[in-house]
């Protein structure tokens, strides 16, 4: 069975984009998807002092390794200040240094979501832009604005958007089934 990896460019515990992650994983149907948290992954701020003094912290190595398990990734990207979180950041600091190309040509499903009506835009765009030179392979997108309106009872209660996002999830899949 394919495996596809999920997960949100956020460390909060109350992360809207992990339950739109999480949302996306189950209308993969026929796929495994494991559902990764960045707070199982605490990283130090990536500084070229700690990588010369300690090398590379073990979960950022660890991370790197379900990365490597997958077959297809679902990522959901937050923003701080019109930017990428600092934790997701990091954390791709920490990958690129011990594998350049850390997402492996693999597909992705590229998301954003946000309490406003920009849905995040900021940092999706700068997820579009960088994570090819990672070598991923944005094969479908989708951006939900206004979360606490259009996101209820663990899914999106707005047809329009639940099919949009469904059309996305469906383009990864097809790109798995191949």
């Amino acid at each position: 069975m394919k495996k596809i990896i999920a997960f949100a460019g956020s460390d909060s515990k109350t992360s809207i984009n992990k339950q739109l992650v999480t949302y996306a994983s189950k209308l993969t149907n026929g796929f495994e998807v494991e559902i990764l948290d960045l707070n199982d992954y605490p990283l130090p701020t990536y500084s070229v002092n700690i990588e010369k003094e300690s090398g590379f912290p073990e979960n950022a190595k660890l991370f790197l390794e379900k990365l490597k398990t997958a077959d297809a990734f679902i990522i959901s990207l937050a923003e701080h200040n019109n930017a990428y979180t600092a934790v997701f950041k990091s954390l791709m600091d920490w990958l690129s240094r011990i594998e350049l190309n850390f997402f492996f040509n693999k597909p992705l499903l590229l998301m954003s979501t946000s309490p406003g009506a920009r849905a995040a835009i900021s940092s999706f765009s700068m997820g579009e832009e960088r994570f090819p030179r990672h070598s991923a392979e944005i094969v479908s997108t989708f951006n939900l604005p206004s979360f606490n309106d259009n996101f209820k009872d663990e899914k999106i209660i707005d047809d329009a958007l639940n099919e949009e996002l469904k059309q996305a999830v469906d383009k990864l899949t097809s790109v798995l089934n191949k």
